[in-house]
C-alpha cells in the first residue's frame, strides 16, 4: 500500500521510479475525485504532484517513445488517470506539463500498428485535455455537485455563469443580514472554499475567490478552509492571481500563517541578491502590498514584530535597519494616501511609544525649511533622552524599545550627522546625544558621554578644515584619528566617526579632489567597504526623497558608489 506521506517516498534510493509508484497508487485511490475524502486528499497533494509531473517530463523528453514504454510500462495508465482527474487539470500549470508528457509518447514516424495505436490513443487524451481547457466537459459537474447543482452537460459559458450565480448568492447573504431563513449555511460556504482550492489561479474564479475572502459570516469560528487561504496566498505571492488590496488585507487578517509567509517571502526576496539598493528594496516592498496592508493596525503590529525579531537575530544588521526604514516610509505614504484623517490613533500602531514623540518623528523633513531642521532634531533628542535616561518613563519600555521606534525613522539620524557639520559654533549636545544613541542604544549614560566627547573632538578638527579649498588625505586621517597604528576607540565610535568623515567629503569644497583616496584608505576590509556603499546608497536615496538640491555632492556620491561597486565586483571570486 502506498504511504500517505510524500516525505516517506525514498527519493535517494528509488529516485523517480519510487515517486512513480507512489503517485500511481495515489491516482488509483483518487479515481475521478468524486468523494469528499478523495477531493480533500487530492487538494493536499496538488503542488507535490505537479512537481512530480515536471520531473517526469524532464525524464521523458530525453527518450524516444519506445524507450519511454520500456522504462515505464504503465505510463499510459498514469497519464490517463491524471487526465481524467478534474482537480489536477484545474490546478496551476499541471495541464500544461501533462500535455508536454503526452507529447513525449507520440512517435513522429510510427513503424508498426502498436506505435500507430499508441499515437491515436495519446492524441485522444490530448484532445480531451484541450476540450477541458474550454471547460466543455462533464467533469465540471464534480465541482458543481459539491455545491448542490445537478450533474448535467455543461457548455463553455457555464463556469462564468456559475461564478456569477455564486457571487450573487454571497452578496445577497450580506444584504439579508440577520434574516436567518435566507442566510447561506456555513457548511455551504466551507464547501465552496474547498472546491476553489485547485481553481484559485483560474482567471474566471478570481471574483469568487475575492468574494469569499471579503465575505463576513455570523459564525464565531472561521468558515473557510485553511487550505483555501494557503492556496490563495501562495498564488498571490507567486503572481499567479490578481486580487484587490482589500481582499489581501482580509486574507492576512483571517489567516495569520498567510501573513507570516508573506513576510518570509519578502525576506527571501531581499536576501536573494547579495546587496540591494534602497530603490530596489522599495520596489519589492511596495510590490508585496505589506506597507499598504499594514494600514490596518493588527497587520502592522505583526509585521513590526517580525522586523523586531529579524533585528534581534541579526544583531542590528545594516540591511535589516535599512529595510525597516524603507518599510516605514512606504507605510507612512500609504497611511497618508488612505486617510487624510487617521482612522486609527497612532497609539494603536506604536502602543509602547510616547504619542508626542511619534508625532515629531512622523514630521516629514521635506515639509520643513532646511534651515529649521535642527528644531525637530533637538526636540526628538530631548524626548528620547528623557525616556531612556529617566527611570520614571518605564511605561515606554527600555532603551531598545525607544531605539527600535527611532530606527523606523532613521532618516533623522542621517540628517543629524549632516547638521553637525553645517552648524556654526559648538556642536549642539542634543545632536551629539542623538547620534551616539542611534549607533549604540545599549550604552549607559557614562559610556555614551565618552562617545559624545570623542565625536565632538573629531568634529572640532574637521570644522577647521571644512572651508579649505585643498585638502590632503593624510591630514583628514589625522583629524579623525585614523592615522594611529592602534585605534583603541570602540568599533561603534569608529563607525560613527567614519559617517562624519563621509559627510565631510560630500559637503566640503575640497572633498571632491581627495574623496577617493580617503575612501581607499578607509575601506581596508570588506565590512567597511560595504558599510561605505550602504552609506552612499542611503544618502542618495534620502536626498531623492527630500528633493535636496546638492548637485556637486550628489555627483560625487554617485561616482564613489560606482567606483566601490566596481572594486567589489573585481575582487568577488564569483564574478571572476
Amino acid at each position: 500500500m502506498p504511504t500517505d506521506s510524500f516525505s516517506e517516498m525514498t527519493q535517494d534510493s528509488g529516485g523517480l521510479f519510487s515517486d512513480y509508484q507512489f503517485w500511481m497508487g495515489k491516482l488509483s485511490v483518487w479515481g475521478q475525485a468524486s468523494t469528499l475524502e478523495t477531493q480533500q486528499d487530492t487538494c493536499r497533494h496538488l503542488p507535490l504532484f505537479q512537481e512530480f509531473l515536471r520531473q517526469m517530463y524532464e525524464a521523458l523528453k530525453v527518450m524516444d517513445s519506445s524507450t519511454v514504454i520500456e522504462r515505464f510500462p504503465t505510463i499510459g495508465q498514469l497519464l490517463a488517470k491524471t487526465c481524467w482527474n478534474p482537480f489536477i487539470l484545474a490546478y496551476d500549470e499541471s495541464q500544461k506539463i501533462l500535455i508536454w508528457c503526452l507529447r513525449c509518447l507520440i512517435n513522429k514516424e510510427p513503424q508498426n500498428s502498436g506505435e500507430l495505436k499508441l499515437n491515436s490513443w495519446t492524441r485522444g487524451l490530448l484532445s480531451h485535455i484541450l476540450s477541458a481547457f474550454r471547460l466543455n466537459i462533464k467533469e465540471v459537474g464534480l465541482f458543481t455537485q459539491s455545491l448542490g447543482y445537478a450533474p448535467v452537460d455543461y457548455y463553455p459559458s457555464l463556469l462564468k455563469n456559475m461564478v456569477l450565480s455564486l457571487l450573487s448568492e454571497l452578496r445577497e447573504n450580506h444584504l439579508n443580514g440577520f434574516n436567518t431563513q435566507r442566510r447561506i449555511a456555513p457548511e455551504r460556504v466551507r464547501a465552496l472554499s474547498r472546491v476553489c482550492v485547485p481553481l484559485v489561479t483560474l482567471p474566471d474564479f478570481e471574483p469568487l475567490v475575492e468574494a469569499l475572502l471579503t465575505y463576513h459570516g455570523h459564525e464565531p469560528q472561521e468558515m473557510l478552509w485553511p487550505e483555501f487561504f494557503d492556496a490563495v496566498n501562495e498564488a498571490f505571492l507567486l503572481k499567479k492571481i490578481s486580487l484587490s488590496k482589500s481582499a489581501i488585507v482580509r486574507l492576512w487578517l483571517r489567516h495569520l500563517p498567510s501573513l507570516e509567509k508573506a513576510m518570509l517571502h519578502l525576506f527571501e526576496k531581499l536576501t536573494s541578491s547579495e546587496r540591494n539598493f534602497l530603490r530596489g528594496i522599495e520596489c519589492l516592498m511596495k510590490d508585496s502590498l505589506l506597507p499598504e496592508a499594514a494600514c490596518h493596525p493588527a497587520i502592522f503590529r505583526i509585521v513590526d514584530e517580525m522586523f523586531r525579531y529579524a533585528l534581534l537575530e541579526t544583531d542590528g544588521a545594516p540591511e535589516v535597519l535599512a529595510t525597516i526604514q524603507v518599510f516605514t516610509w512606504c507605510f507612512v505614504e500609504a497611511l497618508e494616501k488612505e486617510n487624510k484623517q487617521l482612522k486609527f490613533a497612532l497609539k494603536t500602531y506604536f502602543p509602547y511609544a510616547s504619542p508626542s514623540l511619534i508625532m515629531v518623528l512622523l514630521q516629514y523633513p521635506k515639509d520643513i525649511p532646511q534651515g529649521l531642521w535642527h528644531q525637530p532634531l533637538k526636540h526628538i533628542s530631548e524626548m528620547l533622552r528623557e525616556i531612556v535616561e529617566d527611570q520614571t518613563h518605564r511605561s515606554y519600555g527600555g532603551p531598545f524599545e525607544s531605539w527600535f521606534l527611532f530606527v523606523h525613522f532613521g532618516g533623522w539620524a542621517d540628517i543629524a550627522a549632516e547638521q553637525l557639520l553645517m552648524s556654526e559654533g559648538e556642536p549642539p549636545e542634543a545632536l551629539l546625544w542623538l547620534l551616539a544613541f542611534s549607533y549604540s542604544p545599549h550604552d549607559g549614560s557614562q559610556k555614551r558621554a565618552q562617545t559624545m566627547v570623542e565625536v565632538k573632538s573629531v568634529l572640532g578638527r574637521l570644522m577647521k578644515l571644512l572651508r579649505r579649498p585643498t585638502l590632503s588625505a593624510k591630514e583628514l586621517q589625522t583629524a579623525v584619528g585614523e592615522s594611529q597604528d592602534s585605534d583603541l576607540r570602540p568599533p561603534v565610535c569608529r563607525q560613527l566617526i567614519r559617517c562624519l568623515l563621509l559627510n565631510f567629503l560630500l559637503w566640503a569644497p575640497g572633498g571632491y579632489a581627495v574623496a577617493w583616496e580617503v575612501i581607499t584608505l578607509m575601506a581596508q576590509t570588506d565590512e567597511v567597504t560595504h558599510e561605505i556603499i550602504g552609506f552612499l546608497d542611503q544618502t542618495l536615496y534620502r536626498w531623492d526623497r527630500l528633493c535636496m538640491e546638492a548637485p556637486t555632492s550628489r555627483k560625487l556620491a554617485r561616482e564613489l558608489l560606482t567606483e566601490l561597486h566596481a572594486k567589489v565586483s573585481s575582487t568577488d571570486p564569483l564574478n571572476v
